[in-house]
C-alpha cells in the first residue's frame, strides 16, 4: 500500500517535506520506519515472514513486526498501530521498550533503494502464537524460535539468506538487548 512518509535528510533528521512511499524508494530518499521485536520469557523470539507480494524481501523471514511511519504520525503510535495491524495484538506504550534508531539501506533492484532510519522496540509478548491474527497481505506466517538459533541462523551463510539482511551488527545490538532483557525477568 503506498501512503504519504515523512522525508529525513541522510542523518535521520526530519527535513519537513513528505513524498508517497513508493517515491522515496524509487529515489533512494532516507524515511522512518519502525521495528518492534517481541520476545517471550522463555527467551523465544516472535519472527514474522514476509508476504510473497511485498516489493522489499518478499517471502523472507524478518522482523516481529515492521512497517513505515505515516507522515506526521508519532513513532511510538505508529509501533502500537503496526502491531495490531499485522499481528491483531493490542499492546500500550508502556509495553513498548524504544531500543534505538538505526540507519539502514539496500538495493533490491534498479528502480528500488530503500533507506529507512528503523525505530527499534522491544516488547514482550504475553500471548501464545495462536492467539495472534497475520494481516494475510502483509504476513505470510508467524513462528516463534529460541533467541540461540535464531543468532545461530543469522551468523550461518546458508540458513541466513532466508532472513531480511539488516547487517550482523543491527542483530548483535538487539539481541544482545533482549539477552538483558531477560535477565532481568
Amino acid at each position: 500500500m503506498d501512503e504519504l512518509i515523512d522525508v529525513l535528510d541522510a542523518d535521520g533528521n526530519y527535513t519537513g517535506k513528505a513524498i508517497m512511499k513508493s517515491e522515496a524508494h524509487r529515489q533512494g530518499i532516507f524515511h522512518p520506519s519502525i521495528h518492534v521485536w517481541l520476545y517471550t520469557k522463555n527467551g523465544e523470539i516472535l519472527i514474522q515472514q514476509r508476504a510473497k507480494n511485498k516489493d522489499t524481501h518478499p517471502g523472507l523471514w524478518d522482523v516481529s513486526v515492521a512497517g513505515h511511519i505515516g507522515a506526521g504520525e508519532d513513532v511510538t503510535e505508529s509501533a502500537i498501530r503496526e502491531v495490531e495491524e499485522e499481528i491483531g495484538l493490542e499492546i500500550t506504550n508502556e509495553d513498548l521498550n524504544k531500543i534505538g534508531v538505526f540507519k539502514y539501506s539496500h538495493q533490491h533492484h534498479k528502480d528500488l533503494l530503500d533507506c529507512e532510519f528503523h525505530h527499534t522496540f522491544l516488547c514482550e509478548l504475553k500471548v501464545p502464537l495462536a492467539k495472534l491474527e497475520m494481516q494475510k497481505s502483509e504476513v505470510a506466517d508467524l513462528a516463534m524460535i529460541p533467541l540461540h538459533r535464531l543468532i545461530g541462523e543469522l551468523t550461518n551463510k546458508e540458513t541466513a539468506i532466508k532472513y531480511v539482511p539488516y547487517g550482523q551488527d543491527y542483530f548483535k545490538t538487539v539481541f544482545k538487548l533482549i539477552e538483558t532483557k531477560l535477565q532481568l525477568l
